[in-house]
């Protein structure tokens, strides 16, 4: 069976560029599988009266807004066809009108019927990130972050960002095929960042993956005087590469997400495609 990959796209206030277009093709043309693409666009409720029509004209201001976003989902899904039809690979689209309120919620839901949800990650985009962190911690998903400064390239070394938790654990197993895939994975344990169960923790990872096949090594590396995120995607560059894996921390208050600082700090700063899980 095919691994089937989800691409939420965002249309308003600002929308996903044609560089997520490029890199999720890419991806999943070297990973395989085929790829599903929903490019949301804006429904923006009209609560005028009388007098914000007088003062403001909100009515077209609101048939504007939902005019601009339907056109970046058109010119989107318009830039992905291209691309996948260079690319022969397998690509369905659609448009989903929605709330912007809840354009990360119609997102997750979506992402349920799929393998993997992908995100082209647009720096300070509050609708990408509003995406983001619904997608991870709302679709019982693994969700792959396409960093908008970065080419994606062959998915042939993959790190793990292990510290023997439950989260990074439910990452490792949501990353299998790629680990199946690679030539090589190296499982990364920062130490002096915080309490660990044990020194061996990476070792012991890296032992269960030959185990089962993969060609796994393990390494402790120290804190830097930094974000966590910062020494993990450093470290992981340096190395050579091509995807971090990692437990997406976080949780909920009444729908706004409390992040983890290592989740944080890539959302803040992403430099190589990640594969968060929660």
């Amino acid at each position: 069976m095919h691994r089937l990959s989800f691409l939420p796209l965002a249309t308003y206030p600002e929308s996903n560029t044609e560089r997520t277009a490029q890199n999720a093709v890419e991806f999943v043309n070297r990973t395989g599988g085929a790829l599903h693409a929903v490019a949301f666009n804006v429904d923006i409720p009209n609560v005028s009266n009388a007098l914000s029509k007088y003062l403001l004209d909100l009515p077209e201001m609101i048939r504007e807004a939902e005019v601009t976003s339907r056109q970046h989902g058109v010119d989107l899904l318009a830039a992905l066809t291209s691309e996948a039809g260079l690319a022969g690979l397998t690509l369905t689209t659609e448009e989903s009108t929605v709330p912007p309120a809840l354009m990360g919620e119609a997102a997750a839901k979506q992402s349920r019927y799929f393998d993997l949800a992908l995100v082209g990650w647009v720096p300070e985009n509050p609708t990408v990130r509003m995406i983001s962190e619904a997608v991870l911690f709302d679709s019982g998903r693994p969700m792959v972050l396409l960093p908008e400064v970065a080419t994606v390239g062959a998915i042939d070394h993959v790190a793990i960002a292990w510290d023997g938790s439950r989260v990074a654990a439910r990452a490792v197993a949501d990353a299998r095929l790629f680990l199946e895939g690679a030539s090589k994975v190296t499982v990364i344990t920062v130490v002096g960042e915080k309490s660990l169960d044990a020194e061996d923790i990476g070792e012991r990872l890296a032992v269960s993956l030959r185990t089962r096949g993969v060609s796994a090594a393990a390494v402790s590396i120290n804190a830097e005087d930094g974000p966590i995120s910062d020494t993990l995607q450093n470290y992981a560059l340096e190395m050579g590469a091509n995807l971090l894996v990692m437990g997406g921390y976080g949780h909920s208050r009444v729908r706004d997400f409390v992040l983890g600082g290592a989740t944080e700090g890539v959302l803040t700063d992403l430099r190589l495609p990640i594969l968060l899980s929660h």
